[in-house]
């Protein structure tokens, strides 16, 4: 991880003009922008056609695909791009958000307000779900970036935009302000940053939903990936419920 290096990547991206032009130049494009010249600074490796897809950086370490919507776009990229080469697909996460309201006429900025929604790690599996067929591939990997950002929002009269869920505001743009942490999972990695210390040798949905902090029904969401993954393994029950161990 380097914070300095990012912040140049962010200073690139959105730049003095960016800042005279108003939020929302480059629409929900930022973020993504910001992470491509992270991961890679040489426009020449952007953009790279292998069998007939367009991957987002092509360098000394493979693919990069960087992810800011959903993982069900990746699918078919995924089938191709890890039979040739090792991917690396980065998932930002919005750590701490700042949320500015702004009127997409005037450009007038609403009062900058901190969401009480805190992002965490397992807020991926979600999309992982989508992709489960492949988490297990030895050319896989996956990078999650989590991020303190300003997210601007505009009134939902503004077209083209997808719907927010705060009374009725739409996203209009994410401007990144601090990278947080950069999680590599996968791959010679493992998928040992989502297992929780202290589980038994044999456990239940229960036992690893408590562990991890995310409750049983979250926790067996994360498990049913976990296995697919190839981390863990279903050897049986205990009852009404499903036992697992480590692999």
């Amino acid at each position: 991880m380097d914070k300095e290096r990012f912040l140049d990547s962010v200073q690139k991206v959105v730049g003095k003009e960016h800042q005279r032009s108003g939020i929302g130049t480059y629409g929900e494009k930022t973020v993504h922008a910001v992470l491509k010249n992270y991961f890679e600074p040489y426009p020449d490796s952007h953009e790279q056609k292998i069998g007939g897809f367009v991957a987002d950086i092509v360098g000394e370490d493979g693919i990069i695909e960087i992810q800011t919507g959903g993982f069900e776009k990746l699918r078919k990229k995924l089938e191709v791009f890890l039979s040739v080469s090792r991917v690396t697909v980065v998932y930002p996460i919005p750590r701490n958000k700042w949320l500015i309201s702004i009127d997409p006429l005037t450009g007038e900025y609403g009062k900058r307000r901190k969401s009480p929604v805190t992002g965490v790690p397992a807020d991926v599996f979600p999309e992982l779900y989508k992709i489960k067929p492949f988490l297990a591939n030895e050319n896989f990997r996956l990078c999650i970036i989590m991020l303190d950002v300003d997210e601007y929002r505009a009134p939902p009269e503004s077209s083209g935009l997808k719907r927010g869920r705060r009374r009725g505001y739409v996203r209009y743009d994410r401007i990144p302000r601090e990278l947080a942490e950069e999680i590599y999972i996968g791959g010679e990695n493992g998928w040992g940053y989502f297992i929780p210390d202290g589980l038994p040798e044999e456990f239940t949905s229960y036992d690893f939903g408590k562990l991890s902090g995310v409750g049983q029904k979250y926790g067996s969401f994360m498990l049913n990936i976990l296995t697919d993954a190839g981390a863990a393994e279903r050897i049986g029950k205990r009852g009404r419920s499903y036992l697992y161990r480590l692999k």
